[in-house]
């Protein structure tokens, strides 16, 4: 039993070592930077996070970075630097943030392969 714990452990270990925790697409990278060019000179990037709250019980945070925070993430795709709160990790590994513009509405969409449950709203989520 000890020698499968072991075993378990290390997989994901090298899983999480191995995977970026979140990947931007297009769309998302373009409105980040968007949104960089009419923020304030000391803003480095942006910096996601999740938060206790919503009908699910979690929500996604976004914010301005404007210093790095130890024991942050940092991700570097598509020109956006884009900083991941150390407790959030775990809630988006394998994550994609994606950006959805429509007639009426516009939002950055998290595409989480962790979530086992969402509100109706879309708001908030639940991992196991």
């Amino acid at each position: 039993m000890d020698k499968r714990y072991d075993e378990r452990r290390g997989k994901i270990r090298i899983k999480f070592m191995s995977e970026q925790i979140i990947k931007l697409s297009d769309e998302a990278a373009a409105r980040i930077k968007e949104i960089m060019s009419n923020a304030d000179n000391k803003t480095i990037g942006v910096r996601i996070g999740v938060k206790s709250g919503g009908c699910a019980g979690m929500s996604y945070s976004m914010e301005y970075a404007k210093d790095k925070k130890a024991n942050d993430e940092i991700i570097e795709d598509k020109g956006v630097k884009v900083f991941i709160d150390p407790a959030a990790i775990i809630y988006l590994l394998g994550t994609e943030m994606d950006y959805k513009k429509e007639k009426f509405s516009s939002q950055f969409v998290f595409k989480n392969p962790n979530e086992t449950e969402r509100c109706g709203c879309g708001e908030s989520f639940k991992t196991s």
